[in-house]
């Protein structure tokens, strides 16, 4: 049994986080998700801040403060925000003076969490890998099966999303717009019963990905619900200027992310008749 006194004595809201998550089993499982992911995203926020590199520090950050406010980490969560918030604006001088404290409270807590998780091995210097692009012959659809496509960069999220519908739909789950739109391209639009499409993702992010739906016209035949820890009201209106059914803010529990989903795949049912 692992003792939850290590992360409350650290400041983790652990009630909270299990308002999202349910129960502690889901919460822990999730919480190996994030061990995987976290040295990789502080390696590339720290070359991103090395190459001046402001708007993928951006993404990268808010990720990463999305993540913290998941697992009930908010103080750190807060520090990421302030960052994402300065490299929105292009502050070079902000993000040098503040990285190094941000490093050091991200460490700490990642130890803090390991020790909770019975880690005690501490992993090599993580090297930062660009996610390969799924390649899809355009002879061979690429969904053979009904399904919810999830369009989201952490694995958190579309590991929480598939466990969720696991006993109703199948999930299909990829990290890159830019791979959300070769599967569209590249398969029978009634097999897509819908889609949550994250906005914030290196690579092709949400918007790229609103804007081949609307050059393509397919908003209605594969209706779109976001995703995402924006709350920004210039963000949410460019967001709701296309023809998107509605929108989640980050952290989401399992009850809002069902009822969207119903309301997202009714609207196709709708378009159908």
């Amino acid at each position: 049994m692992k003792d939850v006194n290590i992360l409350k004595n650290n400041g983790v809201n652990l009630d909270k986080s299990l308002e999202l998550f349910g129960d502690i089993e889901t919460y822990d499982q999730m919480l190996e998700d994030f061990l995987r992911e976290v040295d990789g995203k502080l390696a590339n926020a720290k070359r991103y801040k090395e190459t001046n590199d402001m708007a993928n520090y951006a993404i990268i950050v808010h990720s990463l403060k999305s993540d913290c406010r998941y697992f009930g980490m908010e103080a750190l969560g807060d520090l990421f925000y302030e960052h994402e918030l300065a490299g929105k604006r292009s502050d070079t001088f902000f993000v040098s003076e503040n990285f190094d404290h941000l490093m050091e409270e991200a460490h700490r807590m990642v130890k803090v969490v390991k020790k909770y998780m019975g880690i005690l091995v501490e992993l090599e210097e993580p090297v930062a890998v660009a996610p390969s692009p799924v390649r899809i012959k355009a002879t061979e659809p690429a969904v053979s099966e009904e399904c919810i496509l999830v369009v989201d960069d952490s694995n958190i999220v579309r590991n929480f999303i598939q466990k969720i519908f696991d006993n109703k739909y199948k999930v299909l789950a990829v990290s890159d717009g830019g791979e959300a739109i070769s599967i569209i391209d590249n398969t029978p639009h009634d097999r897509i019963k819908c889609m949550f499409l994250d906005l914030n993702m290196p690579g092709v992010d949400g918007f790229q990905v609103l804007e081949h739906f609307k050059t393509a016209n397919l908003f209605n035949v594969i209706p779109v619900s976001i995703i995402t820890g924006a709350g920004d009201t210039e963000t949410i209106q460019r967001a709701f200027s296309y023809n998107i059914v509605d929108m989640i803010q980050k952290p989401f529990d399992e009850n809002k992310i069902k009822g969207v989903a119903e309301k997202t795949i009714a609207r196709k049912e709708v378009n159908s008749k």
